[in-house]
């Protein structure tokens, strides 16, 4: 086991990775910029060390300044958390040149997943169900117009280094197809650097589900059951829940089995997820694999009794897991509060937290970083806390999501506790009958 990990990260993942490192009896050195000096994760940490300014392209992400922050601490292994670095090959490979153990994908595994085109032949080749498409990248517009005619309008054009939304465009019909593919390369040559393109099938109706995945490095895989993450915004969640309202048990069987099915195509080493776009009659398609913890993985650990921290470090280790399916016994849902305002196009609001109370009580889990008197920094993402509940069945946990927003008190900033709170309330949400299109109608009161 390792004696000392550098946390790569900052905010409440890189605090949440602290705790559970404490538990493992494993010595931690937190990193911050000079923005984040006061955050909670730099406090409880044993050793903390600043790493630059506040623009993360000068700290955070600043693979020498976290290598040598690495080496002046004595740190044996690096926890990404996630974004960032969390999935960047090169950091993985240069920590492994270094020495220092990456808890997370080997650069072979993140560049396999990494890359959408490739990961979608490299799923295909292994029997996992995908979008139908264009077999690799189009190569110019001609192409895109006679792949179109296979896959049958409506399709969707895709960068093959997006994400966030970017570089995508639904094309409906022919006519349009000439000005959508010119401006998705357009925005994705320079949101990435890298304007290539591919097609595929624009599914309706869809929800996003995800399956939670862990393998080993003998060869054992198992799944975690799902998360139901289709409540969302400009492709950005915002509510997940397990299990998914839409699930039966066949569907959620043939999911964990494709899940499991992709682990052991590129040979997966750690925890990560493998999305899928499901659509109303229940067919499943492969989206992507993210080959790191993720945000959402709380409402998995609340219902399987089940810490993904730890087991990500065991797994790093070279500990072995038992290969078997887990399935839910609770009803969780996550909330991400976000230092935004729901009233004015949710711009972010940054700034200092005056008052602060949290909710507690039985099945209430809070993860996050801030207190009273914590000052938000601009710099980097808005979402400052997530609520957690747990109970015996979605409706209870429902009911205690709009208990637990009520007791949630922060003074000084705009935040999503409002939306939540209506979204709570929402007959449409309560009755499970919601797409990943949910938010383009929903309005806010």
């Amino acid at each position: 086991m390792f004696e000392k990990i550098l946390v790569a990260n900052r905010g409440e993942i890189a605090l949440r990775v602290i705790r559970t490192c404490k538990e493992m009896g494993i010595r931690t050195v937190a990193v911050y910029s000079t923005a984040d000096r006061d955050s909670l994760h730099v406090r409880f940490a044993d050793e903390a060390v600043c790493i630059g300014p506040p623009q993360s392209a000068h700290s955070y992400l600043d693979i020498p300044k976290l290598i040598a922050a690495c080496e002046i601490t004595n740190a044996d292994a690096v926890h990404p958390g996630y974004g960032f670095l969390s999935e960047n090959a090169n950091f993985s490979r240069i920590c492994a040149e270094n020495g220092i153990k990456f808890i997370g994908a080997s650069p072979e595994m993140i560049e396999s997943m990494g890359d959408k085109a490739t990961a979608k032949a490299t799923m295909e080749k292994a029997g996992v169900p995908c979008i139908p498409g264009s077999k690799g990248l189009l190569k110019d517009l001609a192409d895109a117009k006679e792949t179109a005619k296979v896959v049958k309008y409506p399709i969707m054009l895709k960068a093959t280094a997006g994400g966030g939304g970017k570089g995508m465009r639904v094309v409906w019909k022919e006519e349009e197809l000439e000005a959508a593919w010119n401006s998705a390369r357009q925005e994705a040559g320079a949101a990435f650097g890298n304007d290539g393109m591919y097609m595929e099938k624009f599914i309706e109706e869809p929800r996003h589900i995800e399956i939670q995945v862990a393998g080993d490095k003998y060869g054992n895989a198992c799944h975690l059951s799902e998360r139901d993450c289709s409540i969302q915004r400009r492709h950005q969640k915002l509510v997940e829940e397990v299990p998914s309202p839409f699930m039966t048990d066949k569907l959620r069987k043939a999911m964990g089995r494709a899940a499991i099915k992709a682990v052991k195509a590129i040979k997966y080493e750690g925890v990560g997820t493998v999305e899928f776009l499901v659509d109303k009659h229940r067919n499943f398609y492969f989206m992507e694999m993210n080959t790191r913890i993720q945000v959402e993985h709380t409402i998995t650990e609340e219902v399987i009794n089940y810490d993904l921290i730890k087991e990500q470090i065991k797994l790093a280790a070279g500990d072995k897991i038992e290969g078997k399916e887990y399935f839910p016994q609770l009803h969780a849902i996550q909330c991400r509060i976000n230092a935004e305002d729901p009233y004015n196009d949710f711009r972010p609001c940054p700034g200092k937290i005056t008052d602060y109370h949290q909710p507690g009580g039985h099945g209430i889990r809070i993860d996050t970083h801030v207190y009273a008197g914590y000052v938000i920094p601009p710099y980097y993402d808005s979402m400052i806390s997530k609520l957690i509940t747990v109970a015996q069945s979605r409706e209870e946990a429902i009911t205690k999501m709009e208990r637990a927003l009520e007791e949630y008190y922060i003074d000084g900033i705009k935040t999503t506790i409002p939306f939540h709170q209506q979204l709570m309330k929402d007959k449409n949400f309560r009755e499970g009958n919601f797409t990943t299109k949910f938010m383009e109608t929903f309005k806010l009161k």
